[in-house]
């Protein structure tokens, strides 16, 4: 198996991807060609097919496809200008290379979660938070394969999980540091935060924005399942609820970084923090491990500056 984190400029290679994406352009000159999106789970790779002649099988989307290219820049990143292509048949790959998944066991991760939420002690808290993650079983079983986004930070199968546990085990250090805050509310809220990514994108192999993703997000649609499930729960406290809700709302910290809400309490502010802490050093990490070794890797739109790899004696 050959890995796109692997290729190098001027290659000429031979391997099987996943085709993520395909679109039908056409050049100046008035010629039709394929744009594609190859993926593996080391990550993906812009193609392109600019003579859709003899070689050039027909294949779809979501198709896993054997692949003779070269290996070209384009802008400053790696692109395989594609020279022949065919629809790979069963047998011929292990869909298991094609996918990013979490280097930890989901298993071993949902567990531990489990224990963090052992020590919410407040009933209502704790009976709505074993509504879902015990109770609950297709609800756990989705959780623990899911990706928590489309790219940009643990876009990759149990990501969802991954980030849930760094996020709730990093507020239940702040509840240490920060005896302020309410453990019950602010581990349940991290929990929960990023609940309503179950339906703002699909499975994988897709793992793209739904339509309710695209029109509600995941905030809306995680507070929504949030209401439905404390309004089975008898007596539960309405602040209590609003609270909840509010540190949910409030977890993106920014409007322009939609969030519905600034944070108002001091368990939303701390939730913040800790998605924003873990989704950031996620995207270095992810940045640094898909690189080469070279010190500087240049201007990463998404940390706002010139990335460069620690020095190590």
């Amino acid at each position: 198996m050959r890995y796109i984190q692997d290729l190098r400029e001027g290659e000429r290679i031979s391997a099987i991807w996943f085709c993520k994406q395909k679109q039908t352009g056409t050049t100046k000159n008035g010629r039709s060609y394929y744009s594609l999106i190859l993926q593996d789970k080391t990550g993906t790779i812009d193609a392109k097919v600019w003579d859709l002649g003899p070689g050039i099988d027909h294949f779809d989307p979501m198709d896993f496809i054997q692949v003779e290219a070269e290996v070209t820049s384009f802008a400053g990143s790696l692109q395989l200008n594609v020279k022949r292509v065919r629809r790979a048949g069963e047998g011929e790959y292990n869909p298991g290379d094609f996918f990013p998944t979490s280097q930890r066991d989901p298993e071993e991760m949902y567990q531990e979660l489990l224990q963090l939420a052992a020590k919410v002690k407040n009933e209502k808290l704790s009976r709505l938070v074993s509504s879902f993650f015990i109770d609950d079983k297709k609800f756990a079983e989705s959780f623990k394969k899911h990706s928590a986004a489309k790219s940009v930070h643990h876009g990759f199968i149990g990501g969802l999980l991954q980030h849930t546990l760094a996020v709730t085990k990093l507020c239940d250090f702040y509840c240490t540091q920060y005896p302020l805050l309410n453990r019950d509310l602010l581990l349940t809220a991290a929990m929960f935060h990023d609940i309503g990514k179950l339906e703002e994108l699909s499975d994988f192999p897709a793992n793209d924005y739904t339509d309710d993703g695209q029109l509600l997000g995941h905030i809306m649609i995680g507070v929504e399942r949030i209401g439905e499930r404390i309004r089975e729960i008898p007596g539960f406290p309405a602040k209590l609820a609003s609270e909840l809700k509010h540190c949910i709302l409030a977890h993106h910290g920014e409007y322009e970084y939609g969030s519905p809400k600034k944070p108002a309490i001091i368990e939303a502010l701390a939730l913040n923090f800790a998605d924003n802490t873990d989704a950031k050093l996620e995207i270095m990490t992810e940045l640094l491990d898909g690189a080469d070794t070279m010190e500087w890797l240049g201007f990463n739109r998404l940390m706002d500056s010139n990335v460069r790899r620690t020095s190590r004696t």
